[in-house]
């Protein structure tokens, strides 16, 4: 390969970000008692419902599911229907002490606060996990389950997806290759919280369903009566109090916005800018409305401060949760459509049928760099589908469409450079240069780094000795470090710094017990010491 001034210019900072075996520090996989790529894996599935089921859905169509877990059998109705013949269980424990034998991985996607006890039960009995995002609820989780991945040499992946989409790959690429200058200041943002937060009352305890064990749903968290918020049935808001899926907004359980989509929306932000290997400097929370003793507030502003990296200067991230619009940036042209792109109704697209639009007629479906701007996204319905990038032309037919344009929910990222600006959607998706005319004649640059062939499909690869997934827990674990300082800056007043190398924050002694959880008789696991 020939020697660009670009690759000389950013190749320290890449090695940084990519090491020499993939996106993982795993130099091989196949001591793990690896399977060949044509052998289907046995999954196990801890979850049924919700978010699980999407990911056993994604592991299905090439691989073996051979059990599933879940302490509500509502909740998990529709895959025990669909996996019938696969043993089903209420205790995760009982199902690993039994089912052990016959499985190779295990998908966790549970309330945030079992996340690492789930995993580690799993990795301790040199199972694969895939464990849904924001991986853990504490920063000590954090550590130990990336301490545990390497001293069990199993496979790992966080359920961060966008971190597989080709659209982040290129958020990264674009900046390495200074096509915005010096980044100095990223924005990020959602709607989220969609659940309750800001609560200041507990409703009376009610009857728990019969088909929920709520103790077992409580888990490691402290024992408290169940609440139906005087419901019968789980309703399309939420349902009960707690579950099943209100639980984000409570400190016991979950850890609010930033738990639900800075692993996503900061996906492309921590791959681009290296943030995961740099100091930070503190975290503060700057704004807060709705505030209550048990859960997260409605809405807030956090600011995180980094020093600066390699060639790339010292950076500011805020992060904007509670939005009902897009923010309002200084500097940003007006018009300019931020994040998530509107689409046209029925063409596909996030807010659009939560679909991907068909390429234009006569293109190479795919192709990177086909179009005069990007690649071409793939028709189908999956938004967090790697190839879902800037086409110029898709955009020049939102501008003139005569048809309302739905624009989706405010989520995204804004890149701030001394010589432009960039913006990427939720998962990383149709990244394009600030103002978008820009993109009519802009061609990628070569690819950098390797491009993954889906996140599930990434996890399962690297559970068959092939390259660490790229969001596996000595990648993922480190970005959710930093991103749960923001979490303990919304508990505490003032900044929050932070000594990595001790796991210590240092200005403020009380924010220490925010750092790992306590666990209930029963619960505890096996500390591991890296």
């Amino acid at each position: 390969m020939a020697i660009t001034r670009r690759y000389f210019f950013y190749g320290s900072l890449l090695a940084g970000a990519v090491p020499a075996a993939g996106f993982g520090s795993t130099p091989s996989l196949k001591a793990a008692g690896y399977k060949s790529p044509n052998e289907k894996l046995n999954f196990a599935s801890i979850g049924a419902g919700g978010q699980a089921a999407s990911n056993i859905g994604a592991a299905a169509p090439t691989e073996n599911i051979v059990a599933l877990c879940d302490v509500d059998d509502r909740r998990a109705s529709a895959m025990y229907t669909r996996f019938d013949q696969a043993p089903k269980y209420k205790d995760f424990r009982k199902m690993l002490d039994k089912e052990a034998k016959n499985i190779d991985a295990v998908i966790v996607a549970i309330p945030d606060h079992m996340h690492a006890t789930a995993a580690m039960w799993c990795m301790e009995r040199g199972k694969h996990v895939y464990v849904q995002k924001p991986l853990v609820r504490t920063v000590w989780e954090a550590r130990q389950l990336k301490d545990a991945a390497r001293k069990y040499g199993v496979a790992t992946q966080m359920g961060n997806q966008g971190y597989s989409n080709e659209g982040t790959r290129q958020c990264a690429e674009m900046i390495w290759n200074d096509d915005i200058g010096k980044v100095t200041e990223v924005h990020a943002w959602s709607d989220r919280p969609m659940w309750p937060q800001g609560l200041t009352e507990i409703p009376k305890e009610d009857p728990i369903p019969g088909t929920l064990d709520w103790d077992l749903w409580l888990g490691i968290a402290d024992k408290r009566p169940f609440t139906a918020d005087g419901k019968t049935e789980p309703g399309p808001n939420g349902g009960f109090f707690y579950q099943p899926f209100n639980w984000r907004g409570f400190y016991d359980f979950g850890c609010g916005a930033l738990g639900d989509m800075a692993c996503h929306i900061l996906g492309a932000p921590n791959m681009a800018l290296h943030l995961s290997n740099r100091k930070l400097i503190s975290v503060e929370c700057i704004k807060k409305e709705g505030t209550s003793p048990f859960m997260f507030p409605k809405s807030s502003v956090i600011r995180f401060d980094f020093a600066a990296y390699g060639n790339m200067p010292a950076l500011k991230i805020f992060w904007h949760d509670g939005l009902k619009e897009t923010p309002k940036i200084e500097g940003v042209p007006a018009g300019e459509w931020l994040g998530d792109p509107p689409s046209i109704p029925g063409a596909g697209g996030r807010g659009g049928g939560r679909g991907a639009a068909a390429p234009p007629a006569g293109a190479p479906a795919g192709a990177p760099g086909a179009g005069r701007g990007a690649g071409l996204r793939p028709a189908g319905n999956d938004f967090h589908s790697p190839g879902r990038v800037f086409n110029w032309d898709e955009f020049e037919a939102l501008k003139a469409s005569t048809t309302p344009l739905r624009f989706p929910t405010p989520d995204g990222s804004l890149f701030m450079g001394d010589k432009g600006m960039l913006t990427t959607g939720t998962y990383g998706e149709v990244t394009r240069l600030l103002p978008v005319e820009k993109m009519k004649d802009y061609r990628m640059p070569p690819p950098m780094l390797t491009r993954s062939p889906g996140h599930m499909r990434d996890f399962i690869r690297a559970c068959k000795g092939g390259d660490p997934a790229c969001s596996n827990f000595d990648v993922s674990a480190p970005f959710v470090e930093w991103m749960l300082l923001g979490v303990i800056a919304l508990r505490s007043e003032g900044k929050v710094e932070y000594d990595t190398e001790k796991m210590r924050i240092t200005n403020n002694a009380d924010a220490n017990k925010y750092l790992k959880p306590t666990f209930r008789k029963g619960w505890e696991f096996h500390t591991v010491k890296s």
